[in-house]
């Protein structure tokens, strides 16, 4: 039986799943394979089916600052596909990930002749919005441990598998991709981690990070 359908697809009817579903082409793309390029033309939407992807952007210093993660069911390049604008951002695939991918044209006209899908779209733009002005926030008024601590958080809620020793998150995210997330050096991020260990908070090893003691961790994340 297949999976039930999550993220952006899981708040479309299945009459509407199906005619989104007829616009595109299923893709796959391999681990550390590029679906959406930083400053291309707006011609296309992905609709992640399988897999998970990193949405990024890289400074003019060169410096890459992840925006998201996103997942099973997610929506990706819509902003671009209904401005025209270029791409403001580059997702990569963390893991092989089977994809719809849409055509700008097509998914426009997929909006027009479902206005519903495009208020939910509205949205959905809006939550994000707000997440990312949180995020600013968070940047300016807490510390690194405080960052890295709300990032964990989410990360548990959204990428954790609980079991006996604690919430494994079941992202492999790298320390230099938790450090670009969290607007902090590698450096900082690796004390911020090395001082929840010696707490009992965490256990880390190569791109595996296991929360052991939640409530203190999202305790640390609200100072």
């Amino acid at each position: 039986m297949p999976a039930a359908p999550t993220g952006f697809l899981a708040a479309l009817t299945e009459a509407e799943r199906e005619s989104l579903r007829g616009r595109g082409a299923s893709r796959r793309f391999e681990r550390g394979a590029v679906l959406l390029h930083q400053r291309d033309d707006s011609d296309r939407v992905v609709v992640v089916g399988s897999g998970r992807v990193k949405v990024c952007t890289v400074t003019d210093e060169g410096r890459e600052v992840v925006l998201a993660f996103r997942g099973p069911g997610d929506l990706l390049g819509e902003q671009s596909a209904i401005d025209g604008e270029p791409r403001s951002a580059t997702v990569l695939a963390l893991e092989p990930v089977e994809a719809l991918v849409v055509a700008a044209s097509e998914f426009r006209a997929f909006l027009e002749a479902h206005p519903r899908v495009a208020l939910m779209l509205l949205e959905m733009l809006s939550r994000r919005l707000r997440d990312a002005d949180r995020k600013r926030v968070d940047f300016a008024a807490r510390d690194t441990v405080g960052r890295v601590a709300a990032r964990l958080v989410e990360l548990a809620a959204d990428h954790g598998q609980p079991g006996e020793g604690g919430v494994a998150i079941t992202l492999p995210l790298s320390q230099d991709e938790l450090a670009g997330w969290t607007g902090a050096s590698r450096e900082g991020v690796g004390k911020a981690l090395a001082q929840m260990r010696a707490l009992g908070w965490v256990r880390t090893g190569r791109r595996r990070i296991t929360v052991i003691d939640l409530p203190a961790v999202r305790d640390r994340a609200t100072l």
